[in-house]
C-alpha cells in the first residue's frame, strides 16, 4: 500500500484541532515534501524523520514521498507531527499495518536517534482526545501531563517502543494520572498585617465575590503585603477550572507543575512589561500574563508606571474574560478571566496627604501622575481603597488580626452560597442575573441614586456597586441587600484622582 493516514493534532492557542497526516509514496526521483501550511520547524521534520527511521533500523523508502497535513488552510508549527509522519511512512511502505493506527493520535518530536522528545501544549491535545474518544501516544516526559486530560495515554521513550506496541502484542502500559490533591498555597498569613482594618475588610470582600481591587497609599503602608495574601483567601479551583488553567500553562511553558494543580495562579509582572507581555503574542502566539492568571489573580504593583498601552489593553478582557490576539495569518482566543488587584502611590514621591512627611510634588505633577491611569480603566475597579501609613506607636499597639484560615473559611462559605444561588461569583452577575439577585429596597435605591448624581458615577460603576453590595450581603448571610450594604459598597469608590 502506497498511501497511509495517521491522526495528529495541531496547536492553535489552547485548542488542539484534529489534523490528518496523509503520506503517499509515488514514483519518480526520490524526494520528500511536506504540504499543508507547515512552518520552518515542521519542514525540517524531513531530516529528523529520515534520521530517526534509518538509525532505528527501518527501511527509508527511496521514492517520491508526499506528506499532506489536512486541513490545508490550518497553520501548523513545531515538531509535534514528527512521530505521526514517521509512522505514516512506515505504514505506507508496508512496515506497519495501517489498521494498527486507527483510533490513535500521535504527538512527539523525534531525535535523530529515534528517541521521543516532549512537545509543548500536550494537555490540550489530551483533553481533545478525551472528547473524541481517541487514545494518545506521547513522549515519556509528556506522559503524566497528558494523563491529567483524562485520555487513554501511552508514553514511549523511543520510536521502536511505539512500533512494537502497534504490532502483534501491545507492550506500552497506559499512564496513570499523578496525584493532584488540591492543597492550599503556601502563602503568607493575613494575621501578619497589623492594623489596616478597612483594607483587610476590602481584601476579604474581593476574595468572597471575585472583585477587582486597587490599593492607594504611600510607600511602606502594606499594599503589596496585603495583595500577596489574597491567594491564601481564595478557594481551590474546581476540576474544570484547574484543567483550563493548566492547559494555558502547558501551551505557554511547555510543561505543567502537577503539584500546583487546583491552586489559583498569582501573577505579578514587573511594571516594565509590555502590552504583548500582558496580553500575549509572538510567533506563534503564546498566552500573556492575563491568560496565565486565568481563574486566579493578576497583581500590578506600581500601576501608573506600566506603559499606557499595556494598561489600556486590560479593559476589554476585564469585561469579556478573554483576549483575542491577531497576527498576520493567525487569530487566536485565549481565556483571561482573572481577578485584578493593583497598587499605586498617590503621587510621584508617594507622600501626598501624609502628616509626618512633606510631599515634594507640584499639583501639576500629581495630576499628570494620576492621569496615567485612564478613567475607563479606573472605572473598572470595583473597589479603590486608601492604605494609610501607620505610625510605629499604632503598629505596636495593634493586636494581631484574624488569620488567613479564619477569613478563608468565611470566603469559602460565601463562594459556595453564590455558586448555589447564582451559579457564579457575584462579580460575574450581568443583565437579568443582576436584576434578579441584586434587587434593592427603596432605601437602597435612594442611597445609590443620590450617590450616582452627587459623584457622577457611570452606568458601569452603578452596576459594580450593586454587585459589590451583593457580596457584602452574602458575607453577612443576608438574602436581601440593605441600605448599609449599599453604603459600604459606595465607600469603596472614588478615592483616586
Amino acid at each position: 500500500m502506497s498511501l497511509a493516514m495517521v491522526r495528529a493534532r495541531a496547536a492553535l492557542g489552547i485548542d488542539a484541532p484534529s489534523v490528518d497526516v496523509e503520506v503517499h509514496l509515488g514514483g519518480g526521483l526520490p524526494s520528500f515534501s511536506i504540504v499543508g501550511l507547515p512552518n520552518t520547524a515542521l519542514r525540517e521534520a524531513r531530516d529528523r524523520v529520515r534520521g530517526a527511521l534509518t538509525t532505528s533500523g527501518f527501511e527509508f523508502p527511496r521514492r517520491r514521498i508526499t506528506v499532506n497535513l489536512s486541513p490545508a488552510d490550518l497553520p501548523k508549527d513545531g515538531a509535534r507531527f514528527d512521530l505521526a509522519i514517521a509512522l505514516g511512512i512506515l505504514a505506507a511502505s508496508g512496515q506497519l499495518k495501517p489498521a494498527s493506527l486507527q483510533g490513535g493520535v500521535f504527538s512527539a518530536e523525534l531525535a535523530l536517534s529515534g528517541a521521543l522528545r516532549p512537545v509543548p501544549g500536550t494537555l490540550p491535545v489530551a483533553v481533545q482526545c478525551t472528547q473524541a474518544s481517541e487514545w494518545l501516544v506521547v513522549a515519556a516526559d509528556n506522559g503524566e501531563e497528558a494523563a491529567l486530560g483524562g485520555a487513554r495515554v501511552y508514553a514511549a521513550a523511543h520510536l521502536l517502543d511505539v512500533c512494537a506496541h502497534l504490532r502483534a502484542s501491545p507492550s506500552l502500559v497506559p499512564v496513570t494520572a499523578p496525584s493532584t490533591g488540591a492543597q492550599r498555597p503556601n502563602s503568607p498569613d493575613l494575621a501578619e498585617v497589623r492594623g489596616q482594618h478597612r483594607a483587610r475588610r476590602a481584601l476579604e470582600i474581593a476574595a468572597a465575590g471575585g472583585h477587582s481591587l486597587l490599593f492607594c497609599g504611600p510607600p511602606g503602608s502594606g499594599k503589596s503585603m496585603l495583595a500577596a495574601r489574597l491567594p491564601g483567601l481564595l478557594p481551590p479551583m474546581t476540576n474544570h477550572e484547574a484543567l483550563e488553567s493548566a492547559a494555558i500553562h502547558s501551551v505557554a511553558k511547555g510543561r505543567i507543575d502537577a503539584t500546583a494543580w487546583g491552586q489559583r495562579p498569582f501573577r505579578q509582572p514587573h511594571h516594565t512589561a509590555s502590552s504583548r507581555a500582558l496580553t500575549g503574542g509572538g510567533r506563534p502566539p503564546r498566552p500573556g500574563e492575563i491568560s496565565l492568571a486565568h481563574h486566579g489573580v493578576l497583581f500590578l504593583d506600581e500601576l501608573p508606571e506600566f506603559p499606557r498601552d499595556a494598561l489600556e489593553a486590560l479593559r476589554e478582557p476585564l469585561e469579556t474574560g478573554e483576549i483575542h490576539v491577531a497576527r498576520v495569518g493567525t487569530q487566536l482566543r485565549f481565556p483571561a478571566r482573572f481577578q485584578l488587584v493593583a497598587a499605586m502611590n498617590p503621587c510621584p514621591c508617594g507622600y501626598l496627604g501624609e502628616q509626618h512627611t512633606d510631599c515634594r510634588c507640584t499639583p501639576n505633577q500629581v495630576r499628570q501622575y494620576q492621569n496615567r491611569i485612564s478613567g475607563p480603566l479606573l472605572d473598572r475597579f470595583d473597589m479603590q481603597v486608601d492604605v494609610p501609613r501607620l505610625p510605629p506607636t499604632e503598629l505596636e499597639a495593634c493586636a494581631p488580626g484574624e488569620c488567613t484560615a479564619t477569613v478563608a473559611a468565611r470566603v469559602a462559605t460565601t463562594r459556595r452560597h453564590q455558586q448555589d444561588a447564582y451559579g457564579k461569583a457575584a462579580a460575574g452577575l450581568v443583565g437579568d442575573e443582576l436584576e434578579r439577585h441584586s434587587a434593592l429596597d427603596r432605601q437602597g435605591q435612594s442611597v445609590l441614586r443620590h450617590a450616582t448624581e452627587h459623584f457622577g458615577l457611570s452606568a458601569r460603576a452603578w452596576h459594580r456597586c450593586r454587585r459589590l453590595a451583593r457580596t457584602i450581603a452574602d458575607l453577612e448571610g443576608s438574602d436581601a441587600i440593605r441600605e448599609r450594604h449599599i453604603a459600604e459598597a459606595l465607600g469603596y469608590r472614588k478615592t483616586v484622582g
